[in-house]
Formats: structure tokens, sequence, C-alpha cells
């Protein structure tokens, strides 16, 4: 099987949203009058994004929800996405299941494939997806304020216990496994609850490297630092009950586990009640776990407000 009957056979399928998709030198999209397009890439490489052993199926639907995920901080919509895969070799097994996990989540979101790129090479899959966001409406990292509560979507640190699985380092159930590998490997993007939040988060991101660091990035990028209160942030990890783990090593799996595809946003606190209003239109569960304060850096505080001293640190691929 040649290159352009692969494309063919598992990548093509006629336009819908754009002007014109896969077939030519370029895709062609008519912007929407009164939108600005949200445009954001990711790449994932074998042994370093996911393991040897994950199912296509799977893979196809985390290499787009990873990049779903950031259209979703920015509060956009999505509208297609391009395809750059290097395969070892063409196993048709395995690109059926790979697009048909792509294919599922892209049909979810009403996403479609417009191009991109096939080679030969070590697994390695770069996306870069295309959304739209009405003009100035877009949440940015830069907007948090000194007094905004601080808020995350779903559960924290269950993809990261799967990992540690996977490493040998943690032994759980089975059905705790399964539960957290699920996590890991099938994120969910919160694209509705990004659309949700537009007038009203004043910064958001999406947690891919920990919490702790991405957090970090909004702060950084608004010129704030943060309190986070350690009692509610325990109870999202999810898989807690069953693990039995010091509240120092849950910490550290919640603030700092990473893969996770939640979003961290914040917002003024005059303004909770709207806050549960669209956790609540999105389908989406959100904790409030800290408040912006001035200065720099995160500060976690014990459940009587101290400060607590911690070596927490996100994902970084070249520290």
């Amino acid at each position: 099987m040649g290159e352009f009957d692969l494309i063919k056979r598992y990548f093509s399928r006629p336009a819908r949203r754009a002007v014109l998709g896969v077939g030519d030198d370029c895709a062609l999209l008519a912007p929407t009058p009164g939108m600005q397009l949200a445009v954001s890439s990711d790449m994932l490489v074998e042994g370093r994004h996911f393991l040897s052993t994950v199912s296509p199926v799977l893979l196809g639907h985390k290499a787009l929800a990873v990049n779903l995920s950031d259209l979703a901080a920015c509060g956009a919509e999505p509208r297609a996405f391009m395809l750059s895969l290097a395969l070892p070799r063409a196993d048709e097994a395995w690109l059926a299941g790979f697009s048909q996990g792509l294919w599922a989540l892209a049909d979810t979101f009403g996403c479609e494939l417009i191009g991109g790129d096939t080679t030969q090479g070590p697994l390695n899959i770069s996306i870069t997806v295309i959304g739209d966001v009405p003009t100035g409406q877009a949440l940015l990292r830069s907007g948090a304020q000194v007094g905004d509560d601080i808020y995350v979507s779903g559960t924290l640190g269950d993809a990261r216990v799967a990992l540690e699985v996977f490493r040998g380092n943690m032994s759980v159930s089975e059905s705790v496994f399964l539960s957290t590998r699920s996590r890991m490997e099938q994120p969910t993007p919160r694209i509705d609850l990004g659309v949700a939040l537009r007038g009203l988060a004043t910064s958001a991101a999406d947690i891919s490297d920990g919490f702790l660091g991405d957090l970090g990035h909004i702060l950084q990028a608004s010129q704030v630092g943060a309190d986070i209160e350690t009692a509610l942030a325990l109870p999202l990890l999810a898989c807690a009950s069953h693990l039995h783990l010091p509240q120092a090593r849950q910490l550290e799996l919640i603030l700092s586990g990473g893969d996770d595809y939640e979003l961290v946003f914040t917002a003024p606190a005059q303004c909770r009640a709207q806050v549960v209003a669209a956790g609540l239109a999105s389908h989406t569960p959100i904790t409030r776990i800290g408040a912006v304060r001035e200065g720099q850096g995160v500060q976690l505080r014990d459940a009587a407000g101290q400060p607590m001293a911690h070596q927490f640190k996100s994902f970084d691929h070249f520290a």
C-alpha cells in the first residue's frame, strides 16, 4: 500500500465545513465573520507521550483530544485539523484502529480532517487543530486578577497513577488500574466548558504537564501569585480511597501528575454562582481550590491556612 493509497483509505472524507479539504496542496477555510481563528499544535512521540502497548483506537482518540483541549482552554469551538503521521510501516490493522478512534472524536466535535503529511519513520503523531472564537472573547493566560478564585475541572492525578503502575512503582487493583488507565489514554476535551466560560473566566490553561506547571504559566503571564488550599485539592484524586497513600504523595500526584487534560481557570469571586452554572451547563465537574494573590509563584496552604513547604514539580521535556 503506497502513501496516497494509505491517505485515501484511512484519512480522506468529503469536505463539509472546509471550502476544500484533503487532496490538494492546500486546504481552504473561509473565516466566519465576527470570529477569530484559534490554532494549536501538539506532537505525540512513542515512548515519550504514549506506550507502545496502547490500543491504536485509543491513541487516535488521544492524539486529537490533547489538541482539542488547547482549544477548550481558549474558549474556542473546533472546526478542522491537520494530521502529520510518521509510521515505521503501513500496518493496515493499526491504521484501521487509529483512524477509527480519530474519526470518532472528530465526529463528536464536528471537527474535520483537511490535510497533513505522512512519512516513514519512528512512530510520531503531530496534529494542528483549528477552531474559532468570537472576536475579543478568547480565554487567555494573561488575564488573572488579584482576588480571583482558582478552579479546576474534573479530577487530577489519575493518569499519573496509571503511569506509575506501568512503571512498576505502584500496585493497585485491576478496577483502579482500568479506570486510571482510561484517564491516561482517553482524556475528555472540555470544549463545552471552555465555551461556557467565555466572558466569565479571566484566564485559563489546559493541564497537560501538571497542575502546578500549567497554573504557573497563568501566573507568569498575569504577573500574579496564587494560594492553593490543599484540603480542597485532595478530593481531586478520584482513586485516592483505594490507594491508602500519605497525603503528601496524593498531593504530588494531583499537583504534579500531568496528562490530565483538564482546565485550570480563574474567575472573579463574585461570579461563583455563574461558574457553577457554567459547570452544570457543560456537564463538567468544577472545583474551587484557591485564589489569586499579589506576588509570584504558588503557595500551598494546609487545612488551617498555614503555608506548606513542598518540592512538587511539573513535567518539563528538557529539565
